[in-house]
C-alpha cells in the first residue's frame, strides 16, 4: 500500500530544489485562491498535484513560475547565493494546451526561449535538435504546427520548455485533450526523458491513474481555499511499463490516492 504522511514533514537529504512555506494566493476579485501552501520539491522529484477542480493546483504552479506573486508566505529557490530567487532557465513551463506559433516551423518554436535569451539560430540549432530528437521530432523541424496532430503539437511544447536545460518543469494538464493511447505513450516518453537527464517535475492532473503511474509524489490538494491536505509517496521502481499499470500494487495505490481525493472533495483534512 502507499505510504501517506504530511507534506510538510517528508524527509529531505539535500535542500530543496524549490520550498513554499504557508503560501496564501488572493485575487483583486477577494478569491482566496490559496491559503497556508506548504511543500518542497527536491532535486529529480516527480510531485503530481490532484484536486478538486478550482483548488488552485494551477494557481500554485503559476506562483512556483512568477507568473504571479503570492499573498502571504514564503517562496525560496535553493540557490548558491542568498537571493533566494531564480533564473529564468532554471524552469520550463507546459501548458495544457500547446501555444505554438502557427507562423512558424517546428524548429522556431522550440528556438524561441533560446531566442529570447540572445541565443543565434544558428548556434541554437544542437540544442534544438537535440531536444527535438529526445521527443522523437527530429523529422519534422521544418514542419508548421497545423500539420501535425495534438500529440505532436503537444511534444513540440515540451522541447520547448526543455531548450533550456530547466532544473524543474511544471506542466499543467499537458495530456488532458488527448486520446487514451497518445497520453499512455507521451507519459512514457515523458519518464524516461525525465529519468535521463534528472530534472524535476510538478505535474498538475485530474487523473489519479495518470498521477499514480508518473510521480514518486502525490500531492493532495483540498477544495478553495487549496492547500495540501494528504502527501502519497509511491515507493514504486522506474521504469514502469504495462506490467506496473495492470500490477496489483498499481491497484492499491490508486485505491489509497483515491480515498485520499474522496476526502478532499468533502473538506477532510488527512492527519497521519
Amino acid at each position: 500500500m502507499a505510504l501517506s504522511m504530511d507534506a510538510s514533514a517528508t524527509p529531505t537529504a539535500t535542500p530543496p530544489l524549490v520550498s513554499l512555506r504557508n503560501v496564501g494566493k488572493r485575487f483583486a476579485n477577494g478569491t482566496l485562491a490559496l491559503q497556508g501552501m506548504t511543500l518542497d520539491c527536491g532535486e529529480h522529484d516527480f510531485i503530481s498535484f490532484l484536486g478538486p477542480s478550482g483548488c488552485g493546483k494551477s494557481t500554485a504552479l503559476r506562483l512556483i513560475a512568477g507568473l504571479t506573486r503570492a499573498s502571504s508566505g514564503e517562496l525560496n529557490w535553493s540557490r548558491e547565493n542568498t537571493s533566494g530567487s531564480k533564473s529564468d532557465r532554471e524552469l520550463g513551463f507546459v501548458f495544457q494546451e500547446p501555444t505554438l506559433m502557427p507562423w512558424a516551423k517546428v524548429f522556431d518554436n522550440v528556438w524561441l526561449p533560446l531566442k529570447l535569451a540572445g541565443m543565434g539560430r544558428d548556434a541554437a540549432a544542437p540544442v534544438v535538435e537535440q531536444v527535438l530528437e529526445m521527443v522523437g521530432l527530429s523529422r519534422f523541424a521544418d514542419v508548421y504546427p497545423r500539420e501535425l496532430s495534438g500529440g505532436m503539437k503537444m511534444r513540440v511544447s515540451i522541447a520547448r520548455a526543455l531548450v533550456t536545460h530547466p532544473r524543474l518543469l511544471l506542466m499543467d494538464e499537458p495530456f488532458a485533450a488527448l486520446d487514451e493511447m497518445t497520453r499512455i505513450k507521451l507519459n512514457n516518453d515523458l519518464l524516461a526523458i525525465w529519468r535521463e537527464h534528472r530534472f524535476s517535475v510538478i505535474f498538475v492532473t485530474h487523473s489519479v491513474y495518470e498521477s499514480v503511474y508518473l510521480s514518486n509524489r502525490i500531492v493532495v490538494m483540498a477544495a478553495r481555499p487549496g492547500r495540501v491536505i494528504d502527501e502519497i509517496r509511491i515507493d514504486e521502481p522506474y521504469p514502469r511499463g504495462e506490467a506496473f499499470r495492470t500490477s496489483s500494487r498499481y491497484n492499491a495505490h490508486c485505491t489509497a490516492v483515491s480515498q485520499s481525493l474522496h476526502g478532499a472533495l468533502h473538506g477532510i483534512d488527512i492527519d497521519h
